[in-house]
């Protein structure tokens, strides 16, 4: 019991060590870990260590407060720690590979930890990635058809070198689309999709978003396929945007949207019926865009937000001729051209919609 006690104050010491990174956790950066793999010598947090365990060969996990820990298993632990380990297993990841974080979804921070421990893609080998020949890929996903009924196998091609994607649904025809790198967007969407690899991809034709909804069966294939897309991205943007330093550009290799979800709205009169739509808030194009279902293809309008100086603001009260049936929290979205009324389900809602929206317009 003496040395139980001891070592785990011991080891909780460690965790709480300045300048050992153990504070959070070694692979998606959760604050105050307690779990650890005995085996890799690194502190991590509860959803990560359920990762490790099943991957036995590589990693062993304890708990911090709960198993016991031997003294030489402590020992172990103080020689190593976190920012050993990054030191060793991150030496070499690309500037555009997607580092997740602990809010995301199960696939990412899966492959995220089998590509370091399991694959050891980032060891300092000397081998440098090229996000040109990284930009570059080619291979089957399967893609949400026409009518949203069904998912259909289609052959997809990358080429940063060239600047586009494109698919085909068969060999012999021409692609379907070519779509330009420099409006290419992806973002895994596991709940939308209904699948715990499904990647939703969007980009600008003739105007307007298209979005397009994939997965693959391998995780590690569709988050291959996402990495691609952020090295063809990163390379476009590095060529496009000689000056502009690397800590700006990484976040514009990809975006998720800030905010999506149902609410109503009304037509451009105020008159007419209320319809409940499908709002996705993309902040980085200033867009709120409205869908019929979440997995159209095609949006069926778009508001611009624009700055609180250039006329733009958020309100929780009706314009004064409008009236709603509902008693349900409302939201108006003040333009120069017009007033959008929106109906939330509820207060909560309302709340994060407005502190979305506000976020954009007074973003730079």
């Amino acid at each position: 019991a003496m040395d139980y006690d001891h070592n785990k104050a011991l080891l909780l010491e460690l965790q709480r060590a300045a300048g050992t990174g153990n504070d959070r956790c070694a692979d998606c950066g959760e604050p105050d870990p307690e779990w650890a793999s005995y085996k890799l010598g690194i502190f991590i947090c509860l959803n990560c260590s359920g990762i490790h365990r099943n991957l036995p060969e590589i990693s062993r996990v304890k708990s911090l407060r709960l198993d016991f820990w031997e003294s030489n298993l402590i020992e172990f632990m103080r020689n190593h720690g976190n920012l050993w380990a990054k030191a060793k297993y991150e030496a070499k990841v690309p500037p555009y590979y997607y580092i997740p974080k602990s809010h995301d979804c199960l696939v990412l921070r899966q492959q995220w930890i089998r590509a370091k421990y399991e694959r050891g893609e980032f060891l300092d080998t000397g081998v440098c990635h090229d996000p040109c020949s990284a930009g570059s890929r080619e291979g089957c996903l399967w893609k949400l058809g026409k009518g949203r009924r069904q998912f259909q196998k289609r052959q997809f091609l990358l080429s940063a070198r060239e600047g586009v994607m494109k698919y085909y649904s068969n060999e012999s025809k021409g692609p379907k689309a070519v779509i330009s790198v420099e409006t290419l967007n992806a973002m895994f969407q596991v709940e939308k999709i209904g699948h715990s690899h499904g990647l939703q991809i969007t980009y600008i034709t003739n105007g307007q978003t298209r979005n397009l909804f994939v997965y693959h069966e391998s995780g590690k294939e569709i988050v291959d396929w996402f990495n691609a897309i952020r090295a063809a991205r990163y390379h476009y943007l590095r060529t496009t945007f000689p000056n502009v330093p690397e800590p700006e550009l990484i976040p514009r290799i990809t975006r998720n949207f800030v905010k999506e979800g149902y609410m109503e709205k009304t037509g451009p009169k105020q008159k007419e019926a209320f319809k409940v739509r499908w709002f996705c808030l993309d902040s980085q194009e200033r867009n709120l865009l409205y869908f019929k279902n979440p997995l159209d293809a095609f949006a069926q309008g778009q508001v611009f937000i624009g700055r609180r100086h250039e006329g733009y603001e958020v309100r929780d009260d009706l314009p004064q001729k409008v009236w709603v049936k509902k008693k349900k929290p409302v939201i108006a979205l003040v333009t120069p051209v017009r007033e959008f009324v929106f109906i939330c389900e509820n207060d909560k809602k309302q709340r994060e919609w407005m502190d979305a929206l506000n976020g954009v317009i007074t973003q730079p």
